[in-house]
């Protein structure tokens, strides 16, 4: 089965939030070692970038880039997007689909948000997801730590049932894009 990795919203502004601090070295490490592997698989690798107008978040401004020490190369595909769902009016579909990609392993930033409305998407579009336990962060919310939002989405993810194809959750290290 064809894959592709999306790296979703790992931008700076989004990693330097309050609360994201604490784990943005190490997600961004964690991420550099699956874009790494999947390049080395010549899995197709597409960074996909939130943007606001009049936000840290807005297109071109220092919030908007890739976070500091997240590795790209001149081959990965680039993905704006305006809503949590990486889907909706990107034309991302359309670039998974003129490279015959039928399964994706999804990691980033905003578990509740974007990462979430982006593997529930993906499963209604009937791909099957791969998500990296330890791939994924939050800057937590007033209910919960961001460590508890991880947990909750890697459990509550696992457990949809209702699209078909279903959200695979592995630690990053074992995720094997040459299989």
């Amino acid at each position: 089965m064809k894959t592709a990795l999306i790296v979703i919203d790992v931008q700076q502004a989004l990693c330097e939030g309050e609360g994201a601090v604490w784990q943005a070295p190490a997600l961004i490490e964690r991420i550099n070692g699956l874009t790494a592997r999947a390049r080395q698989a010549g899995v197709p690798v597409l960074f996909v970038q939130h943007e606001s107008p009049g936000s840290p978040l807005a297109h071109g401004s220092r919030g908007w880039q890739l976070a500091d020490g997240l590795h790209t190369t001149a081959l990965d595909l680039r993905v704006g997007k305006s809503t949590a769902d990486s889907f909706l009016n990107t034309g991302l579909k359309l670039r998974l689909d003129a490279l015959g990609i039928e399964a994706l392993v999804l990691c980033g930033m905003h578990t509740e948000f974007c990462v979430d409305t982006t593997a529930r998407r993906a499963l209604a579009l009937g791909y099957p997801v791969t998500l990296p336990a330890d791939g994924h962060g939050s800057a937590g919310n007033a209910a919960l730590s961001a460590e508890q939002v991880v947990a909750h989405h890697n459990i509550t993810l696992s457990q949809i049932t209702s699209f078909g194809p279903r959200v695979r959750v592995l630690a990053s290290a074992d995720i094997d894009f040459s299989a």
